[in-house]
């Protein structure tokens, strides 16, 4: 169980720093720096990877771990709004994209300040 919640720890607070990395980049691509949405292109991918490591390791968590649902549930989410972020993203759909942006955001903070306010121990049903 605790390798297991380490791997979410661990797998959650890296895609969160991947989703950072992209509101820093498109900042810095929309200051003028086109070579920014390279790296923003870049990063994404490397992101989006680190949230599947995630939701692997939430179901891990829920299913022979005996932990929550809703880490799996909130990380499958994730997926499919990332999904749509991409999409939205190469259409240049700003107006989607930006917000959308924010709010994976808010929701990869919310589930990596879980992970590290609870203790293994306590985690498990």
């Amino acid at each position: 169980m605790n390798v297991i919640f380490w791997s979410l720890r661990l797998t959650a607070t890296a895609h969160l720093a991947g989703v950072l990395g992209q509101a820093a980049l498109a900042g810095l691509f929309v200051t003028g720096d086109v070579d920014m949405l390279t790296w923003h292109r870049n990063n994404a991918g490397v992101t989006h990877a680190l949230l599947y490591a995630q939701l692997v390791a939430a179901v891990l968590l829920w299913r022979p771990g005996r932990g929550p649902a809703w880490p799996a549930w909130a990380s499958a989410v994730l997926v499919a709004a990332e999904t749509v972020q991409v999409a939205v993203g190469q259409s240049r759909i700003l107006s989607w994209h930006m917000p959308l942006g924010m709010a994976i955001f808010g929701a990869s903070a919310l589930l990596v300040a879980w992970t590290w306010l609870r203790s293994p121990r306590t985690v498990a049903s």
